[in-house]
């Protein structure tokens, strides 16, 4: 007799994950002691030793609570009996307040795992996220007004990181760790309403569904799906659009400057147009994290609504101003020779 479905659905997603990798590659799993996480690592141990991978666990302290230490060492002890018999990793962070404490915690955590990952050789790590993560991501970045590629969510892959269960509901995860004998940790600040996506969580789509329906977590992760398959042609598009009109100049390269010709991005659709712009911006300095999509449009109407507009500031120190033809981005005003 075969596992129960609910953990032959996870060790199913998980199988599908790793298909491309080789006998003797390493893989990691992020785990938190949380239900998602939890049934994920035992996936792994499942499935690694039939694929012939080998497969470990990292475990995140972040230092926000009181016995964080002692429930990463938890974790850490439960790797063995979960079939993950590979490098067992408990890893401090310090995080900071940069962003607020949800961004400052994630850059913290993202740091230390692929620092970790670097250093043991991993070919993968694998993260907990689920459908219902999936369904909040989208929502809190249709509240943000956001454009195609911030609401296709969390990628199924992004470099080393591989999220295998984002077809799976959290209801799940939740059932395959009962149908073990896995007794997942609870983390308080998944119920502290000072953070927006347990807010999202707890408030706004248990309102959507009673609203609307059930189905909504689903139907907002298919939307995520469809605007990643959107977002990628369009992405692939600017890129042929961008090698076009990038001017090649030594002069602006020696000042971290990046100049596009305007007659080559004015006759293409907007979406791919801000794209272009976008990508000039981001190479010419500006952080992506704070570049908006209304700064692009500011720079957008350099070309198509030109009329002689002073230099447009965007994140970073950097501007962009219209020049003979051109939209040169800079972190200081610039006449190029073209």
């Amino acid at each position: 007799m075969g596992p129960p479905p609910v953990v032959a659905d996870v060790r199913r997603a998980v199988r599908h994950a790793l298909a491309d990798l080789e006998p003797g590659d390493l893989v990691l799993v992020a785990c938190s002691g949380g239900a998602d996480s939890l049934a994920l690592a035992a996936g792994l141990g499942a499935v690694a030793p039939r694929a012939g991978l080998r497969a470990g666990l990292l475990t995140v302290d972040h230092g926000l609570q009181e016995g964080s230490p002692d429930r990463a060492a938890d974790v850490v002890r439960l790797a063995p009996a979960l079939g993950l018999l590979g490098p067992v990793e408990a890893l401090s962070v310090s995080v900071g307040i940069s962003g607020g404490p949800e961004a400052a915690a994630r850059e913290a955590r993202y740091a230390a795992l692929s620092e970790a990952a670097g250093r043991l050789g991993a070919a993968a790590v694998l993260l907990g996220h689920t459908r219902d993560d999936q369904a909040e991501t989208v929502l809190m970045r249709l509240t943000r007004g956001s454009g195609t590629r911030s609401l296709a969510g969390m990628p199924a892959r992004a470099g080393l990181y591989r999220r295998p269960l984002l077809g799976l509901g959290r209801a799940t995860t939740v059932a395959a760790c009962a149908a073990l004998g896995l007794s997942p940790w609870d983390d308080p600040h998944n119920l502290d309403p000072r953070y927006t996506r347990v807010r999202v969580r707890e408030r706004l789509l248990p309102a959507l569904e009673e609203g609307l329906g059930p189905g909504v977590a689903e139907a907002l992760a298919r939307t995520a799906a469809l605007c990643r398959d959107d977002a990628d042609a369009l992405d692939e598009w600017a890129d042929a659009v961008y090698a076009r009109a990038a001017v090649p100049d030594s002069a602006l390269s020696d000042i971290g400057a990046v100049a596009v010709t305007v007659s080559e991005v004015a006759g293409v659709p907007a979406a791919v147009r801000r794209r272009v712009l976008r990508r000039a911006a981001i190479e010419a300095g500006a952080p992506p994290g704070t570049l908006a999509a209304w700064h692009i449009l500011q720079v957008d109407r350099l070309v198509t609504d030109w009329r002689g507009q002073r230099r447009i500031e965007v994140p970073g120190g950097v501007g962009a101003v219209r020049r003979c033809g051109t939209l040169v981005f800079a972190r200081q005003s610039v006449r190029p020779v073209l």
